[in-house]
């Protein structure tokens, strides 16, 4: 399967699927960020889709037929979100129907949205961790492929927990996404 990687920020996720062999037809951002450097690093193509507004005139079905258009010149059969901060509109679920896979730094359906770590400690879970699910339009309710628990500890910031869960969610993400392509499908 012809895998592409949509990123963010600095990287470390792309990084990890990188350092596992893991076959990776091309990396697409939305800003400028450390994940261009990765790519570079390791002999990928990385287009930058930019995104121009964050805020209500953003126009989330333009950008999601922009996106589509740099990944429909690679062939592309599986799509993994690594921090990518845009949410997309419906053409790229109607156009990768549960082929796109995404990360989360808790155990959903617990805590979604873009605070997990936050929400969790907040909300005072002695056990949160990271799930890695298939994408769907509504933000993190897709379908689950894995998870895997981290332990809350007593002196734990959003800092220092998130940096536990993260290195979770490079290993369990790697796996998961190698897993779906020796199989040839999601499922």
């Amino acid at each position: 399967m012809r895998l592409a990687v949509l990123a963010s920020g600095s990287g470390t996720i792309l990084d990890a699927i990188c350092a596992a062999g893991v076959p990776v037809a091309t990396v697409v951002v939305d800003r400028e960020c450390g994940a261009q450097e990765v790519a570079a690093r390791n002999g990928l193509e990385c287009e930058l889709v930019q995104r121009r507004s964050y805020g209500k005139d953003f126009d989330r079905d333009g950008y999601t037929a922009e996106l589509l258009g740099v990944l429909s010149g690679w062939d592309i059969e599986l799509v993994a979100m690594a921090g990518f901060g845009t949410i997309l509109g419906k053409g790229m679920f109607d156009a990768f129907p549960g082929h796109i896979l995404n990360t989360h730094p808790a155990l959903l359906p617990s805590f979604p949205g873009w605070h997990g770590v936050e929400d969790a400690l907040a909300y005072g879970v002695k056990v949160t961790g990271c799930t890695v699910h298939i994408a769907t339009e509504e933000v993190d309710a897709g379908p689950i492929l894995a998870q895997e628990a981290v332990t809350v500890e007593a002196d734990d910031t959003a800092a220092t927990l998130h940096e536990r869960i993260k290195a979770v969610e490079r290993r369990i993400y790697v796996r998961t996404i190698s897993d779906i392509i020796e199989r040839g499908s999601v499922q």
